[in-house]
């Protein structure tokens, strides 16, 4: 049996390049591989920050729409929406009686959130992370052991959440012996693209700087126009290496294309010439996946029946593992 992979996609902003690049391609490059590759929207992970009903759905739906425009196949691949799989639930209140605050305590993202806080001088570090936050990596564990996951995708930052699951999921299998459950392994990608964004910093939706995947030509335009530049004439030689502008250039383009325009800013380029090279180049990446994005986006019913297909195969696999875990932990039908 091929090894499985699994990737999963919090809706809480509109795609952007940066994801494009960084995440989307990377992601969808697996299929490729001889992998057996799972990709999923992590829908409850969003509700620890999105607390409006019309927006999560709508940020549901983009990112559905943009995976299957950028080439996520449905019928090659296995595609679902978290919430359609009630195993990861009850498979999560498990795990959570197996998992010590202490692990809680170490995960990133709740210290990064405390200290940020000490560092502004709040007497009370806790104060707005709910339950979800602290305790998401349980539920990222879910995720991936409920399907008997080899491999996850990870950047070199993200490489706890798994280190996490494979702990949770090797307590389980030394309490009650045997292998009850699949330990996960890390995937790492030393060459994972990072995309500035429109301020110079990495593109995030964090930062408010993201050029969004499939926005119209105008915002698009608009978007672009809004990256920062100093106030050199177009005659003068410019450094491509030091312009954002080329620097997302080079993350879209060909090596031939990106010396050429190298050459072009080395020989003295305005500005809006510049802007005007990574428009065209980000509408010849995506112009075409624009248009079945669209339609996707017109048609939600449709994106909604390829989730329930795809959860409807994924759970095959859930409900196997819930029942080895069940009678493992004496707790049968």
């Amino acid at each position: 049996m091929p090894q499985r992979v699994l990737t999963g996609i919090k809706p809480t902003g509109t795609p952007h390049v940066g994801n494009l690049l960084g995440a989307i391609r990377p992601a969808l490059r697996l299929a490729d591989q001889g992998l057996e590759a799972m990709y999923f929207i992590a829908d409850y992970h969003a509700l620890t920050t999105v607390n409006d009903a019309k927006e999560l759905r709508q940020l549901t739906l983009e990112v559905a729409a943009t995976w299957l425009a950028c080439g996520l196949d449905p019928e090659r691949t296995i595609f679902y929406r978290q919430s359609d799989i009630p195993e990861i639930f009850e498979l999560t209140w498990i795990f959570d009686c197996f998992t010590s605050k202490g692990w809680m305590n170490k995960a990133h993202a709740y210290k990064a959130i405390v200290a940020a806080a000490e560092e502004k001088g709040e007497q009370d570090a806790d104060a707005g992370i709910n339950m979800g936050i602290y305790s998401y990596p349980v539920l990222m564990a879910a995720d991936i052991i409920a399907f008997d996951i080899d491999l996850v995708p990870v950047g070199k930052d993200q490489k706890q959440h798994v280190e996490i699951a494979r702990d949770i999921a090797q307590r389980i299998n030394h309490v009650y012996g045997g292998n009850v459950v699949r330990v996960p392994q890390p995937k790492i990608d030393e060459d994972t693209a990072t995309v500035p964004g429109i301020d110079g910093r990495k593109m995030s939706k964090s930062y408010g700087n993201q050029i969004p995947i499939f926005a119209s030509p105008k915002a698009l335009k608009k978007a672009v126009n809004q990256i920062v530049t100093d106030s050199s004439p177009p005659e003068t030689p410019k450094d491509p290496d030091a312009s954002t502008i080329f620097q997302i250039f080079k993350a879209l383009a060909t090596p031939e294309e990106s010396h050429q325009l190298a050459e072009r800013y080395r020989s003295g380029i305005g500005w809006g010439d510049a802007k005007k090279a990574l428009i065209d180049r980000i509408e010849q990446e995506v112009g075409e996946a624009r248009a079945k994005y669209d339609a996707l986006m017109a048609d939600p019913a449709k994106i909604d029946d390829l989730l329930a297909k795809g959860a409807a195969k994924a759970r095959v696999t859930a409900r196997a593992t819930m029942d080895r875990v069940r009678k493992a932990i004496g707790i049968t039908r």
